[in-house]
């Protein structure tokens, strides 16, 4: 009997396969240490400037905690660096001189990503942003927890 893999695992899979694809971009070029969840934050920080980590998940659209952990690995790896904000709780994240350095590579990778995309949406039924996007939408309105609750009921 052939298993069919579930959501989840496939959205993994779609997730690690283009990552993969571009962090082993990043390697050729000798930044075997950058990650492209990286790419969003160099890409903000070097149109705006120095943000709050709070400011930056905020404009990227994710967690604080996501953006708190992709942060330090980036410091970690030194891409960025942070400085105590005016309110001692807040810390201000800027770019290394080796994040301004990269950042040609950073964007010729990233203008080709999304011409990648554009050709992986022209072979789609859907544009596989708008999908997801549209999913992101529909779970807004309902979240996934009520939808299982309910399932939960007609069993």
């Amino acid at each position: 009997m052939t298993e069919n893999p579930t959501l989840g695992t496939m959205l993994r899979h779609l997730s690690e396969v283009m990552d993969g694809a571009i962090a082993g971009h990043y390697a050729d070029l000798g930044l075997p240490d950058y990650r492209p969840r990286f790419s969003p934050v160099v890409r903000l920080l070097a149109a705006r400037g120095p943000m709050a980590i709070h400011d930056l998940a905020a404009a990227i659209g994710v967690t604080h905690s996501a953006a708190s952990q992709t942060v330090a690995q980036m410091r970690r790896s030194g891409w960025v660096s942070l400085e105590k904000g005016a309110d001692a709780r807040r810390r201000i994240v800027h770019l290394t001189d080796r994040a301004r350095g990269a950042l040609p590579d950073i964007q010729a990778e990233w203008d080709a990503t999304e011409r990648a995309v554009a050709d992986l949406d022209a072979e789609l039924p859907v544009p596989l942003a708008e999908m997801v996007r549209a999913a992101l939408d529909a779970l807004a309105r309902r979240p996934f927890r009520e939808r299982i609750e309910d399932g939960l009921k007609t069993t």
